[in-house]
């Protein structure tokens, strides 16, 4: 369910420079930048690195799983 919300002109901005470097939409980079944060918040002792690869390693397709038995 998409909301609309406000935002500051700054952020958007900001979000349109990064999402260029990144190749994503605005709206697509400020749900990472959330989504960063969301993490961060959860595990204040991760550093950035390891919640980059985190977010990546959500968005990789799963190779397989082990058979167990």
């Amino acid at each position: 369910m998409a909301t609309n919300v406000k935002l500051s002109e700054a952020l958007v901005e900001s979000a349109k420079r990064y999402g260029r470097i990144e190749h994503r939409s605005v709206p697509k980079q400020i749900e990472y930048w959330s989504q960063i944060g969301k993490v961060a918040a959860e595990n204040p002792d991760l550093p950035f690195s390891v919640i980059r690869e985190i977010l990546i390693a959500d968005q990789e397709d799963p190779v397989g799983e082990y058979p167990f038995g």
